[in-house]
């Protein structure tokens, strides 16, 4: 990969700025506003940032970021821009790629697809490829919860296992669609599905995710 964490933050800055503080995101009773102050916290408090995954810690992420929300949001979207202050772990060698070309890529879906008007983005080859190296490295993690078996697969037939079991339910799109469908946007991700109608069922009803 070649600066694509640094390409993908500047595409959701410019997202955040072009839809403006209050526009809906695909992010469950987050506006614009929310995610942004999210994105922040996430590189510049590392204090509270660990209660994104660590339960005991996220009343203290949610204090900090209501603190964040009531900053202006023109600060926020330029923090982003701007990136991770030197203490953050995000400006350690390499962890721009590795950290936040999904974090961002995703979140950047969550803005785009919650408007009125959006159209899918084209993503180029390595940038597809950099999201399925992840995705499929993350596969069975984001998968957990699945209640019967999940197979996640791209078009050229490349395939990566989520969840053992039976029955099984395939799932077919493009590398990108099928990372918004593994990281719990599943009705927002254009793909197709294989497998009993009852257990597709039940994988839409899932919550994916970390």
């Amino acid at each position: 990969m070649s600066n694509l964490g640094r390409r993908e933050r500047l595409l959701l800055a410019d997202l955040l700025e072009s839809v403006g503080p209050e526009a809906p995101t695909l992010c469950e009773g987050w506006t614009t506003a929310d995610l942004a102050a999210h994105v922040v916290v996430r590189e510049r408090r590392p204090d509270a940032a660990g209660g994104i995954l660590l339960k005991p810690l996220a009343a203290r992420l949610a204090r900090v970021q209501a603190e964040y929300v009531t900053k202006p949001y023109s600060e926020l979207v330029e923090a982003i821009k701007v990136g991770p202050p030197a203490y953050s772990p995000f400006r350690l060698p390499g962890a721009e790629d590795a950290g936040n070309t999904v974090e961002f890529f995703v979140h950047g879906e969550d803005v785009r697809r919650a408007q009125q008007d959006w159209s899918p983005r084209v993503l180029d080859q390595e940038l597809s490829e950099a999201l399925w190296k992840r995705l499929a490295a993350m596969a069975r993690i984001n998968g957990r919860r699945s209640p019967v078996g999940l197979v996640l697969r791209r078009p050229d037939g490349q395939t990566a296992v989520a969840r053992k079991g039976t029955p099984v339910v395939t799932v077919t799109g493009q590398p990108g669609e099928l990372l918004l469908f593994a990281m719990g946007r599943q009705a927002h991700a254009t793909v197709e599905f294989e497998g009993p109608e009852d257990a597709i069922a039940q994988v839409m009803a899932v919550k994916f995710g970390l």
